[in-house]
């Protein structure tokens, strides 16, 4: 770590970590609110079944797009103008998903959701790295964390007998105000210094891709997984259990709670078993958790169910993140920005995957897929222990 990570931190930079917090939380509660509702966006513009996975598939593909262009933006200016443009942006195309009513205006408005929220993701990320470099020490998991609470929030809203228009309209005025009022102290050059600059050199270095790969897998494995839950939970309630409209939201809302706790005890975990073993584990946590999806007879035992994924889902992100960071900690950044992009690979194989099963037969077989695929983290779980690469003596490829 730089000295700008030694250095004693301005006065203003717990504030900057507050704010960026503040817009963690924000997001988390708009996508779980957005994730959760789609039995109702669904009805609402009257998307067949067999539509339904390619709208979703849609979805991660331009948030892709949004992420890779916004990289260019943030070289013109700046994560922090970025962020305060890009999340008030993506808080009014929840309103425009709930104000339509017809399949042009569905494809329009998650289209915008889709290149805003890549592009929220991407600053987000840019300023929480540049604030962890500023700290010198692993401040990640506290946005996780903070994710993982505005989901259970959102959730939470979900369960309402709000219409679509009033809940997500409601929704994105508040987080708006919100978020506009903490981009008042999002980190810019006086709390960060040279942060900003260093953290763009570290992710620029040329790493070799092959000590990566199984941690690659391991992550795409990991969103498959989540994807599955956050885009097919609440229509897995609604066709297939035939619950109340109201009780939708509730496995994504027992996943998030669940995964926010895994994620705030995790590391006594980690410190216990280590951290092949930790995420070894958690995969079969997550295979068996939906195994108990696939066969559960009601509601209630669903919703446990789906808190059990969360559980083992909870440490694998994290951990795969800490391995690429041990594996090259000289370019930690780089390693992290190449890992990060299977996020996206896993919702874009995972969505359409098991959406297409659900309709093609069922959504109880549809929940074996995930089960198989995360167990396939099994096979790479010692590379969470593999000792660091020495760039020096590496073929690289440049990033």
């Amino acid at each position: 770590m730089s000295s700008a990570g030694t250095t004693e931190a301005p006065t203003g930079l717990s504030r900057a970590r507050i704010a960026l917090l503040v817009s963690y939380f924000a997001q988390g509660t708009v996508f779980a609110l957005l994730v959760t509702r789609i039995p109702s966006i669904q009805t609402q513009y009257k998307i067949s079944d067999g539509m339904l996975p390619v709208f979703l598939a849609a979805v991660p593909i331009l948030a892709g797009v949004g992420s890779i262009s916004m990289e260019w933006v943030v070289k013109k200016t700046s994560p922090r103008a970025v962020l305060r443009i890009v999340q008030p942006l993506v808080c009014l195309t929840l309103l425009g998903v709930g104000a339509g009513d017809n399949l042009a205006e569905a494809a329009v408005a998650l289209a915008a959701f889709g290149l805003m929220v890549g592009g929220l993701d991407a600053s987000q990320a840019m300023s929480a790295v540049a604030l962890q470099h500023r700290y010198g020490r692993s401040i990640m998991q506290g946005f996780y964390a903070s994710y993982s609470l505005g989901g259970i929030v959102g959730a939470l809203l979900a369960a309402t007998r709000f219409s679509l228009f009033s809940i997500f309209g409601t929704t994105a005025a508040v987080a708006i105000a919100v978020v506009v009022v903490a981009s008042v102290w999002y980190a810019g050059p006086h709390e960060l210094g040279h942060a900003v600059e260093e953290a763009v050199a570290a992710a620029a270095r040329s790493i070799p891709w092959k000590p990566l790969l199984p941690l690659c897998l391991a992550m795409c494995m990991a969103y498959i997984a989540d994807s599955t839950v956050s885009n097919w939970a609440a229509k897995y309630m609604q066709d297939q259990l035939h619950t109340s409209s109201h009780h939708y939201s509730y496995p994504y809302a027992a996943y998030m709670v669940v995964m926010l706790l895994g994620r705030l005890f995790g590391d006594g975990r980690v410190q216990r078993w280590g951290s092949a073993r930790t995420v070894s584990l958690g995969a079969i946590v997550c295979a068996v958790g939906f195994g108990l999806v696939a066969v559960a007879p009601e509601e209630w035992t669903a919703v446990a169910a789906f808190a059990v994924v969360g559980l083992g889902v909870s440490v694998v992100v994290p951990q795969v993140f800490a391995a690429g960071g041990r594996l090259f900690p000289g370019a930690s950044d780089a390693a992290v920005a190449r890992l990060n992009i299977f996020n996206y690979v896993g919702f874009l194989v995972g969505s359409p995957l098991v959406g297409g099963i659900a309709v093609g037969v069922n959504y109880r077989w549809a929940m074996l897929v995930p089960m198989v695929l995360v167990l396939l983290i099994l096979l790479v779980a010692k590379s969470f222990g593999a000792p660091a690469v020495q760039l020096a003596e590496a073929d690289t490829v440049a990033a």
